[in-house]
């Protein structure tokens, strides 16, 4: 548990802190045309794509949290933990609930879903962090993506 509420820290999407962790996130795909590595490119760090979100770092840059509101084409309805990566020490549970109450402050009630992709990640219990955070496993997508759908509900308001 941390002495001192919060670890997150908001930043931009954009910010080349969070960039190079989303670097190491299995996720990432670089562009072949080169335009990261062009330094006149001011949107050459972007990554999280369109729609309302919330770009999250550890203040020693070990971590990553992106939440994303967006019209999901696979119908899901909510707020998507679009990334979650974790290098630093911290215990994932608690960085994922620390981020739930940042996102409950702006989308209060919400319903969270994320995606894990168990064919990527070296745990043998996929998405276990988010069950530890009290996440459900609601599903796991057609065969051939094989997409594990993890959900929460954000807590309400309390205001």
């Amino acid at each position: 548990m941390f002495n001192d509420g919060i670890l997150w820290v908001g930043v931009h999407d954009g910010d080349p802190r969070a960039f190079a962790i989303m670097r190491r996130h299995y996720t990432f795909q670089a562009y072949a045309d080169g335009r990261r590595q062009n330094p006149s490119n001011p949107n050459r760090f972007l990554f999280v794509g369109p729609g309302e979100k919330m770009v999250l770092i550890t203040p020693d840059c070990l971590a990553l949290f992106v939440w994303r509101k967006f019209i999901d084409k696979s119908g899901q309805d909510g707020v998507n933990c679009a990334v979650f990566r974790n290098d630093g020490p911290y215990l994932s549970s608690e960085l994922i609930n620390q981020a739930e109450v940042l996102a409950a402050a702006r989308w209060p009630g919400e319903r969270a879903y994320t995606y894990v992709n168990a064919k990527n990640i070296q745990s043998t219990n996929p998405g276990y962090c988010f069950l530890c955070a009290g996440w459900k496993k609601l599903a796991i997508t057609s065969k051939s993506r094989g997409l594990i759908i993890l959900e929460k509900i954000l807590p309400a308001n309390r205001f």
